[in-house]
């Protein structure tokens, strides 16, 4: 069977003269021309690597990359991107790409990574597959978890979606809106209110008082900041 790529390019001729070459090498290539578009081709795969532009119209790249990693730590992620910087770099290695490959680049190279990326062990990517806090204990990729009270709880996808998000960026205050992009999307979501209703549901479940939570705190105005390990734990 052969393997399937994402393209995700919005620059015509570049995506043509790309999605050919993959073609040729015998690969299985869906396109996608904008962030939003992306993660809507994502959701009909699954793909084994996805060749991804960092500036996209609607979504850039490092948000879809973002989106993506909250459900899936296997799939393989080459940034194609103009962006070349070093913090650029390691932005997109940071937050969950495989490789980083600066345009105008060889297509031959390309191929090659392209190739190996292919080729390595499918096990699961380094990430966090469970979280201690408090007593309770998140298993993100089974979407259960342990509370504080010894009981097993299964957690639904968007919520494991939001609990991995706020454990990734531990001590973090993440936004609403921020929440909402990556997890619902950028083109029709629900509303704020559905983000507090799921963070009063996670006080009530993990919290020991929830009307003094610890670990799920409100940020004013803003979102939400979540923080496994609080100085005062009495």
């Amino acid at each position: 069977m052969s393997k399937r790529i994402l393209l995700v390019e919005d620059e015509e001729r570049l995506l043509e003269v790309v999605k050919l070459n993959l073609e040729l090498e015998g690969y299985e290539v869906t396109v996608a021309r904008d962030g939003r578009e992306a993660l809507e081709r994502f959701h009909q795969g699954p793909f084994d690597l996805i060749l991804l532009d960092v500036m996209l119209p609607h979504m850039d790249g490092f948000s879809v990359c973002r989106a993506i990693r909250l459900e899936n730590r296997k799939v393989s992620i080459l940034f194609l991107t103009a962006k070349n910087s070093a913090q650029d770099r390691v932005m997109g290695l940071k937050i969950g790409g495989d490789d980083y490959l600066v345009k105008p680049f060889d297509l031959e190279e390309l191929l090659l990574r392209v190739q190996r990326l292919l080729e390595r062990s499918t096990e699961a990517k380094v990430g966090i597959s469970e979280l201690s806090f408090g007593g309770s204990t998140l298993f993100f990729d089974k979407h259960m978890a342990q509370d504080f009270r010894g009981n097993m709880i299964d957690i639904g996808k968007k919520e494991m979606m939001l609990l991995r998000l706020l454990a990734e960026r531990d001590g973090e205050t993440v936004s609403r809106d921020e929440m909402l992009d990556l997890i619902w999307g950028v083109d029709v979501y629900p509303s704020s209110r559905t983000i507090d209703n799921f963070i009063l549901h996670f006080r009530k479940t993990f919290e020991r008082d929830p009307k003094n939570p610890k670990h799920f705190h409100s940020i004013r105005g803003v979102g939400y900041r979540f923080v496994s390990n609080p100085v005062d734990q009495s």
